[in-house]
């Protein structure tokens, strides 16, 4: 076999795989109780093995397993496969171009061939992005219930060593929404960091009210995630002008065109980025840099994944100066791991491998291995 035809995509395969949460993960937009995705498994003609990791979150991508598997299998695969992985920007264009929408089925395609690309280089995918960190620190997501057991539940996180909250509000009225937070500060202490997710849960009076109010008690949030509609750009802006406390978009971002509208209005202080909604990497790339360009950081987060994508994703964050603050407690409320090699947990702390790629060598799915 000759050294440019080991190069080649040789086959992109799918397979669903299905994980029990340990807990049911509870927002403003809806519950998950079993973390569903679909892997996807490129593989070129010297056997070398990519990985990616799409997730059916139809509230927010619109996307379901048969969608992505139908993305993937009918339209990505059968174009991408023979491609060049020398060749990374015609695959990644037509990765993009091929099928409108559809962002989770095209991140977890582009996903594999970056990890491929990475493993072509010799080196961990994180250090062939750029390479600024090896470790970073998650916070840890409470999910919505009532504010007795939201609070024991932040406690327990913190005793677990997370230093960072992220807490779920915006599903039922106000009122019990600050009761929230209250209690979680007092059962998980001063010193913890939290953060406010309203899932667009609120409207931008409510979140104006609400905001204000947090920071009259004196509760110290961090940030506030995405308090409005996606699509009431205007009104996210007059959240953020309004109040002290730093806003973060979040669905109001998907495309590097998104991002440019916010950051051309200022309607946040701050952009959440996910590789999910981005559609890969490569359009989180253009993404970080639009925001960096204009004096604003960057968040890296995601869906409930496992720590397929959650490895990806990380090491994505990991390569750039401008993304500060990370949301990747996915994978550690799973009942199992199904992955071998990837990132590693201790604590808070997420590290990454020296292995080139991703490093992930196994992902165990529904009937069976894939090795």
């Amino acid at each position: 076999m000759g050294k440019e035809a080991a190069m080649k995509i040789a086959e992109i395969t799918t397979n669903r795989i299905a994980v029990p949460l340990k807990k049911p993960f509870k927002t403003a937009l809806r519950t998950v109780r079993t973390a569903e995705a679909v892997i996807v498994k490129v593989t070129a003609e010297n056997g070398m093995t990519g990985w990616g990791e799409a997730p059916p979150t139809a509230v927010i991508t619109g996307e379901t397993l048969d969608s992505i598997e139908g993305a993937v299998n009918t339209i990505l695969a059968p174009a991408l496969t023979g491609c060049n992985l020398r060749m990374a920007e015609a695959i990644f264009h037509d990765i993009d171009k091929l099928i409108v929408g559809n962002t989770s089925a095209k991140a977890a395609v582009e996903t594999a061939v970056y990890d491929c690309l990475a493993q072509l280089c010799g080196l961990p995918l994180y250090q062939l992005l750029g390479g600024y960190r090896r470790e970073i620190e998650t916070d840890f997501t409470v999910s919505v219930n009532d504010p007795e057991e939201m609070g024991k539940d932040a406690a327990r996180y913190v005793k677990d060593g997370f230093r960072t909250l992220k807490i779920k509000v915006g599903k039922n009225d106000m009122a019990t929404d600050l009761e929230r937070i209250r209690e979680i500060r007092k059962q998980a202490g001063g010193a913890v960091r939290i953060r406010v997710d309203a899932n667009q849960g609120w409207t931008a009076k409510q979140a104006v009210k609400a905001i204000r109010k947090m920071e009259d008690e004196g509760l110290s949030i961090e940030l506030v995630e995405q308090p409005v509609h996606r699509c009431d750009l205007e009104g996210l802006k007059q959240v953020t002008d309004a109040v002290d406390t730093p806003i973060m978009a979040d669905e109001s971002v998907f495309t590097p065109r998104d991002a440019f509208h916010v950051l051309k209005t200022r309607s946040a202080d701050l952009i959440n980025i996910k590789l999910m909604k981005a559609g890969g990497i490569r359009q989180a790339l253009k993404i970080n840099a639009m925001a960096e360009a204009c004096g604003v950081e960057c968040m890296a987060g995601s869906m409930i994944e496992t720590r397929v994508g959650i490895t990806a994703a990380v090491h994505f964050a990991a390569s750039q100066k401008n993304v500060t603050k990370f949301d990747f407690d996915a994978p550690l409320m799973l009942k199992k791991d199904i992955v071998e090699g990837g990132i590693r947990y201790h604590g808070g702390t997420i590290t990454i491998p020296d292995a080139p790629g991703l490093g992930i060598t196994k992902v165990c799915h529904e009937g069976g291995e894939d090795k």
